[in-house]
């Protein structure tokens, strides 16, 4: 049985439509939706009135043929869980918006071949840029892409001359996470690393670098989780199931933090008393009085701003040279942090 409206779907209007309930031409329907500055209030208001009339909407697909842009950055992001993109994500629609784009999402799930291949529904849909979140991709393989459209990564450091980049100096973040806590008076300051995921080297490294410049060289140790609450909770396990607990941990992520957290507490210690905890990204969740979680913050909105302007400049300006901006973090001391108990050395 076939039902009536699959019989006979209903028609969407085309501009030969408008223009005959206007009485004027198609080309001058064309003008009122491309350049309406360019047509006389009496005519231009003939047209939008037939339009909204017949619930006519211009075809995107032309109107990208003829302009050669379809006013769309892709934005493909590592993980959909991580409240950190979603924050980001805010600064790359705001600022899309603002300069007449728009702004589609997809998730690589954490799998550089998913993430592969939503950048190929996004090259599909012809998108104008496209910015990659924590990208798990090889360098190599994006300078590929970056050779059909002008693509940014967020949240990754690279020296590639085919890719810009915008993201926070995550060697001197963590650094100052060393160096607060050192200022406490700890000096068994372990660190739980996100492995090879965007931002983790830097971040472990920084902390090596602070603990060596500390003379702490013999309490460095780095426990490998991930950027995730379960990665750093199975991590802290590790920790404590190993029989040296240290006086501070130093997560990768305000996830891992929070997966720590659990752990310490289901553990019996107190934060910070028998164990101060430092994260990394100063998410909202953090904020909240009963987490408190002193953290290492980004700048996540402005973040997401700057990789658009870098798409646009490549857009616009015809900026072929790559561009690598690095902005600075900073600390946010909370009350998961101070100093170790006296009677631990």
């Amino acid at each position: 049985m076939i039902l009536e409206n699959e019989a006979n779907p209903v028609k969407q209007p085309t501009i030969l439509d408008v223009a005959e309930r206007a009485g004027v031409s198609k080309s001058l329907v064309s003008l009122v939706m491309r350049e309406p500055e360019r047509v006389s209030d009496t005519s231009r208001a003939a047209v939008l009135a037939a339009a909204e009339e017949l619930g006519y909407r211009p075809n995107a697909v032309a109107r990208s043929l003829v302009q050669r842009r379809t006013m769309v950055i892709g934005v493909v992001l590592s993980d959909l869980h991580n409240p950190f993109f979603a924050d980001v994500a805010d600064g790359i629609e705001e600022a899309a918006f603002q300069s007449g784009y728009r702004a589609m999402l997809s998730s690589g799930f954490l799998n550089p071949k998913r993430e592969r291949g939503a950048i190929d529904t996004m090259l599909d849909l012809r998108v104008d840029g496209l910015i990659m979140l924590g990208s798990m991709m090889k360098v190599s393989k994006i300078e590929k892409v970056a050779a059909a459209l002008p693509v940014t990564l967020l949240g990754r450091h690279t020296r590639s001359k085919a890719l810009d980049s915008v993201g926070a100096d995550d060697s001197a973040g963590a650094q100052e996470a060393v160096d607060h806590l050192v200022s406490l008076g700890h000096s068994k300051i372990a660190h739980i690393h996100a492995g090879t995921a965007a931002g983790a080297p830097r971040r472990r490294s920084g902390y090596e670098k602070a603990m060596k410049r500390h003379g702490l060289s013999a309490h460095i140790r780095s426990v490998r989780g991930a950027f995730t609450e379960r990665g750093g909770a199975q991590a802290m396990t590790e920790i404590l199931e190993s029989g040296d607990v240290p006086t501070a941990i130093f997560a990768p992520n305000d996830f891992a933090a929070l997966g720590a957290m659990e752990v310490i507490d289901a553990g019996g210690f107190d934060i910070p008393g028998d164990i101060s905890l430092i994260g990394y990204d100063d998410l909202t969740l953090s904020r909240l009085p009963r987490i408190a979680l002193t953290t290492i913050g980004q700048p996540r909105v402005d973040l997401g701003r700057e990789a658009v302007h870098l798409v646009l400049e490549r857009l616009d300006e015809n900026r072929d040279s790559a561009r690598h901006v690095v902005v600075p973090p900073s600390l946010v001391v909370r009350s998961t942090t101070g100093p170790p108990r006296d009677d631990v050395s």
